[in-house]
């Protein structure tokens, strides 16, 4: 069988570095399905620096055939380690969680895996593209099951506690801006989603509503409303509408419009709260 070091070596004609032997260990731990500690002390226990398998500029060489091994002799999900990085990693939620916390819960890739089947307060929820709109609604109606997209944030942990709440039959719909960029973000995300049906995510930014905000409240640009991919029908529709119409329309404008049709999408709730 032919060791990481010779695969590296026969695939890319490059002498794999002296610390190839102390790596070794390190995947064979991988390729046994351990789970290892953050990648800092997983450095540290072979004898490298702290930063040797974080940053491409400590040592080359090592982080060169580090990376390469990773990518070439493991699938993604046979690589289970701690993560030290806390920035960029959260999933923000208000109302979905059943706990006396005080609300938004801000939770991080520690504590995914209890959250999982920790009990929940709701069984639908909205999701809001735009950190200052999702923190606003909260202001206005903080009893809402709110969830905080954070833009174009489609990080970790966020991904693996929105599929857990869809294999927990919490219905999702989605709220972002209308333009280009918006429509291309929630498109993306539905991509990713398992099982939520296009008429409920799109439940309250359905097409015609769509049609009707740009009408009554769009701004032309050319620039924001521009072709962009889209493999969803629907949200390819909507960005027809937006590329016909040549205008836009931002979350801010539409709070006062979003109030009743929350309200009244909630009010099918079987477990969720019925009013602010």
């Amino acid at each position: 069988m032919m060791t990481y070091q010779q695969a590296y070596e026969t695939a890319t004609g490059k002498r794999a570095p002296q610390e190839a032997a102390q790596l070794a260990k390190l995947f064979d731990r991988i390729a046994a399905g351990e789970v290892l500690p953050p990648r800092g002390q997983q450095a540290v226990d072979l004898g490298l620096t702290a930063h040797s398998l974080n940053d491409p500029q400590e040592n080359p060489a090592v982080y060169d055939y580090y990376r390469w091994v990773l990518t070439n002799c493991f699938q993604p999900e046979q690589i289970t380690e701690l993560t030290a990085k806390l920035i960029g990693r959260v999933f923000t939620c208000a109302n979905v969680f059943q706990t006396d916390l005080p609300q938004p819960l801000t939770i991080n890739p520690w504590q995914v895996t209890a959250m999982r089947d920790f009990p929940l307060r709701t069984d639908r929820a909205i999701i809001v593209e735009n950190n200052g709109v999702f923190a606003w609604l909260l202001q206005l109606h903080p009893n809402w099951p709110l969830i905080n997209q954070s833009g174009n944030d489609f990080n970790t942990t966020y991904l693996a506690l929105i599929r857990s709440l869809e294999q927990r039959h919490v219905a999702l719909t989605y709220l972002g801006d209308l333009d280009s960029r918006g429509i291309q973000m929630a498109d993306h995300l539905f991509s990713v989603l398992r099982q939520t049906p296009i008429a409920t995510f799109t439940a309250i930014q359905s097409p015609v509503n769509v049609v009707q905000w740009l009408t009554l409240k769009g701004k032309a640009n050319r620039q924001r409303t521009r072709s962009l991919a889209i493999q969803n029908p629907v949200f390819q529709k909507e960005l027809n509408s937006l590329n016909l119409l040549g205008k836009f329309v931002e979350q801010e404008q539409l709070i006062a419009t979003y109030e009743p049709l929350i309200t009244q999408w909630l009010a099918k709730s079987e477990s969720g709260p019925k009013g602010d």
